[in-house]
């Protein structure tokens, strides 16, 4: 299938999935945040945000539907003023019912207290709308499922877009803990790059086949576990949907083993500010495979 590089009617919300990396990134003013920034001046003001974080992977596709869904700061060792950061926006219960519809027959349970909102999805929401005015819900990952599950799952929450919702990944195309080298602020291993390279070549021209990347020579090093790489999966089937590939936000590369890449789809969105660097992330205290990031 050839996909297209034009905009989507004015009514149809975008979609984006966000490299989050550290979750300092929640407190920093750097190229990536500047662009999680311009994302948010770029959108429309959604009705709803429902997010898939990496850090709600469960054994279960489940939906919040609390009123008032509480900031979970789900990492230790990091400096106490990330601990203090609050994102106080609402919920809305009533989406469930609308995500449920989206996906059926699939599935999709609720959670009425367990969760909130995580660091995934609250490290980035604190740039692209700040004024945490806007519902937000998550869908949790089903970590019993393979990867043509969730692009199936992307697929029909693309209808969603119709009605005002915004659908945000949120994870790394490239996560390995595991691998991480503090001292490699700015630079990507390698393997890291050609994994990326061809994630984003695929995002591009054929998001249909973005499972297939389980078969890159890479893939080991780059998905040591699938919890950061799965949202990528949501909007892949969204692009795939919607017959038209996803733009690069912003790119780059994190201690050697993470991928910043973000991407838009249905968004004409400026490049953000050139001057701004990635800066100098913060080192937490506790070792990088236990962080949580």
């Amino acid at each position: 299938m050839a996909y297209m590089a034009d905009t989507a009617a004015p009514s149809l919300m975008p979609a984006a999935f966000i490299g989050h990396g550290n979750p300092m990134n929640a407190l920093e003013r750097n190229r990536y945040t500047e662009a999680w920034r311009t994302l948010g001046e770029s959108l429309p003001k959604p009705r709803a945000i429902l997010v898939v974080s990496a850090h709600w992977y469960i054994n279960a596709t489940a939906v919040t539907t609390m009123r008032a869904p509480r900031t979970i700061h789900d990492f230790y060792g990091f400096p106490r003023e990330l601990f203090e950061v609050e994102y106080p926006a609402p919920g809305m219960p009533e989406l469930y019912e609308e995500v449920s519809d989206a996906v059926h027959p699939t599935w999709c349970g609720e959670d009425k207290d367990s969760w909130g909102i995580d660091h995934g999805t609250w490290s980035v929401l604190t740039h692209v709308f700040p004024d945490a005015d806007i519902p937000v819900v998550q869908l949790s990952i089903n970590a019993d499922k393979g990867l043509d599950y969730h692009l199936d799952l992307g697929q029909k929450l693309n209808a969603l877009r119709a009605d005002g919702v915004l659908v945000l990944g949120s994870g790394n195309v490239v996560h390995n803990l595991g691998g991480m080298n503090w001292g490699l602020a700015e630079e990507g291993y390698d393997w890291a790059h050609r994994f990326n390279e061809s994630a984003k070549e695929l995002m591009a021209d054929d998001p249909t086949n973005i499972p297939t990347l389980d078969a890159h020579s890479d893939y080991r090093h780059a998905v040591p576990t699938p919890d950061h790489f799965l949202p990528l999966l949501y909007l892949a089937g969204m692009a795939d949907q919607s017959g038209r590939g996803a733009e690069v936000l912003v790119d780059g590369y994190t201690y050697g083993s993470l991928s910043m890449t973000a991407f838009t789809l249905d968004l004409d969105c400026p490049a953000p500010d050139g001057d701004v660097a990635a800066g100098e992330p913060a080192t937490p205290d506790s070792p990088p495979d236990g962080s949580n990031i």
